[in-house]
């Protein structure tokens, strides 16, 4: 027996606009997972947003964060940049405001089972759904650049995604490799707590300070929305002009209200450097040697390395028969469906099929209106298949 028409697997801004979109066309989903688990898990407090207010996951565009801050008396730009426990409140109340129950609880294995998928509940029962949409959050996909801290011990370096607190002992001296927004931003925070001494390693020039601007995406989303496999269509030089805006926008500038509180007596950048070996030393210190010869000697390793797409890195994913990649993405078609019939997957998992701006709360709504018509298709015709076998 099907226990729902709609599976989510998920609670994030994907997952949570997903579900409420679909329960506006009147689906009920069945929605497991920690409601935003990723952001309080895996965002330390005190991390601003590079978003603006105009960034929501209500695709009827109704509840959006915009409405959230004016039914507080709130002006937006009393909160720029917008504060993650700001945007982690406006999730909450948008959950409630869509009347979405979701169970946290945690999928371990997904099959097909005579037409449908059964899911397999972290050791407590099974769901059986009809369809299933899917938004995997990126702590499943970090990259670990394995060179570097090949020699160390796994507690003495941690990548971002999982490191939420600074303890003063561990962090007193840090190491961080990568030099994008998030290494800037982790050198902030560590500033801010007071450690001793930061440093910022990296291959390329220093990014520029300055504001990012996300509106050139606006159409863009649009065009993804009014025009099916927009994205997978265009000539391979445009996709490759709409990544490098991305990578423009996105990785050559970084926050101008990050320089504040990196003071130059904590915070020692090394542009143009590779990390070649870490070492712990027999008195505890962790010996960084530097492409440019020098030597540092620290207390732990941050490692800002960004994501990696390994869609086999999902537990539940890894051994479903059928589930087509390419390059470590699932392969989609122009609905976010995969080569596994009734399974839908969106977030950052779809990036490779519909563009970078699917790695980005930005397109939420979107996501939510190429998925669920499709949704509402496949429901009305397994309906009407079943009605006439009866």
């Amino acid at each position: 027996m099907v226990d729902t028409s709609l599976l989510v697997i998920g609670a994030g801004p994907y997952g949570l606009a997903v579900a409420a979109y679909a329960r506006h066309r009147g689906i009920e989903p069945t929605v497991l997972g920690e409601p935003m688990g990723f952001w309080r898990e895996h965002m330390p407090r005190g991390m601003f947003l590079r978003s603006g207010p105009d960034w929501h996951l209500d695709a009827t565009n109704v509840h959006t964060f915009e409405a959230y801050l004016a039914e507080r008396g709130v002006d937006p730009a009393a909160v720029d940049p917008i504060p993650v426990d700001l945007f982690l409140a406006y999730a909450t109340w948008f959950q409630e405001i869509a009347g979405l129950h979701v169970r946290p609880q945690l999928v371990t294995a997904l099959r097909r089972h005579e037409g449908a998928f059964e899911a397999d509940l972290d050791g407590r029962g099974t769901v059986s759904a009809t369809t299933v949409v899917a938004a995997p959050g990126i702590s499943h996909f970090t990259n670990i650049p394995h060179r570097a801290v090949a020699e160390l011990p796994p507690e003495r370096f941690t990548h971002t995604c999982f490191l939420t607190e600074v303890d003063r002992a561990r962090d007193a001296r840090t190491l961080i490799i990568g030099g994008r927004q998030s290494a800037f931003e982790w050198a902030a925070l560590l500033a801010d707590a007071g450690v001793d001494e930061v440093h910022v390693a990296y291959r390329h020039d220093t990014p520029a300070f300055a504001p990012a601007d996300w509106h050139f995406v606006d159409p863009m989303i649009d065009q993804t929305v009014a025009v099916p496999g927009w994205f997978r269509h265009l000539p391979a030089d445009q996709q490759d002009a709409v990544a490098q805006r991305f990578w423009a926008e996105g990785r050559l500038k970084l926050e101008p209200w990050l320089t504040p509180r990196m003071p130059e007596s904590v915070v020692h950048r090394h542009p143009r450097t590779e990390v070649t070996r870490c070492v712990e030393l027999p008195d505890g210190d962790i010996r960084a040697e530097l492409s440019t010869g020098d030597v540092l000697l620290v207390d732990h390793v941050v490692l800002a390395t960004g994501y990696r797409a390994d869609i086999t890195a999902v537990p539940y994913l890894a051994d479903l028969p059928g589930l087509e990649t390419i390059d470590g993405f699932p392969v989609l078609d122009e609905h976010m469906q995969t080569s596994v019939p009734g399974l839908f997957l969106t977030g950052f998992a779809a990036t490779h099929d519909f563009g970078p701006f699917f790695g980005f709360v930005r397109a939420c709504p979107a996501a939510a209106q190429i998925i669920v018509p499709e949704l509402a298709r496949l429901l009305e015709a397994r309906a009407e298949l079943s009605g006439q076998s009866r």
